[in-house]
């Protein structure tokens, strides 16, 4: 006689659901933006004819690199000029010295011999600080996000050249309603939906501003990203979506 049929194996258990974290409908939200954690103008130093700009837009650089280079060569002249005075300066000062020991300069002419030596060396610092400013150097590691001078261009002191910022995390920053303050802490999580890509990332909170806008009764918060990605850009916006803490 044939035997009955095994049982058959008991289905697995289903697994748990997973926590609701990512329903909408739970979290508080607001507008937030991503920008760097620096960024900066470069401005023109000096008046002068721009030789060359080393970068182009969106192109990254290191710190200290060379961005725009100015020609020199008025600066230069200046300092060698500077420098024949300054020798002839020293030549009379020695040559009054040795009169004063002879009795035949008084001290109120070494003093001004001394004092043209002062002077003519000022000259040679100032046109050396003039000839550094002629190559704008990186401040720190970054990218450019625009350029708002071209080569062989002339420009004026305090004339923008390039708008950069700087590599590495980004920050989040939003303006929450001032009533969140009771439970929004540094180190609170959040989640923060980019329009740009519609992917989410996680974010804690990092600072708050000391002082809430009367007008708007919103504190300013600053945030980062737990993850880095690089694909990332400053000026890319979403939403924050915080969880209240249950009452």
């Amino acid at each position: 006689a044939t035997g009955a049929p095994a049982a058959a194996a008991p289905a697995p258990p289903e697994a748990a659901p997973a926590p609701a974290v990512e329903e909408e409908g739970s979290f508080s939200e607001v507008r937030a933006l991503l920008a760097a954690h620096k960024e900066t103008v470069l401005s023109s130093r000096i008046q002068g004819t721009i030789t060359s700009i080393a970068v182009t837009h969106g192109a990254s650089f290191a710190k200290d690199k060379v961005l725009v280079s100015f020609d020199r060569d008025e600066q230069t002249a200046r300092l060698a000029m500077a420098e024949s005075e300054l020798a002839a300066a020293r030549e009379t000062h020695q040559a009054k010295l040795r009169m004063q020991g002879l009795q035949q300069a008084s001290e109120v002419e070494v003093a001004l011999a001394a004092s043209a030596v002062s002077k003519a060396q000022a000259q040679i610092n100032l046109y050396r600080a003039q000839i550094e400013q002629c190559a704008i150097k990186a401040p720190f590691k970054g990218r450019v996000v625009k350029l708002e001078a071209k080569p062989f261009q002339t420009v004026q002191p305090g004339q923008p050249l390039l708008e950069i910022v700087a590599a590495g995390p980004l920050v989040v920053r939003l303006n929450a309603p001032a009533a969140w303050l009771q439970w929004v802490k540094p180190g609170t999580l959040f989640w923060f939906r980019i329009d740009e890509t519609g992917k989410r990332h996680q974010a804690e909170v990092t600072a708050l501003n000391g002082r809430v806008d009367a007008v708007s009764q919103t504190v300013e918060i600053e945030g980062r990203l737990l993850a880095e990605t690089p694909a990332l850009l400053p000026g890319m916006s979403g939403t924050a979506l915080f969880r209240q803490p249950a009452r």
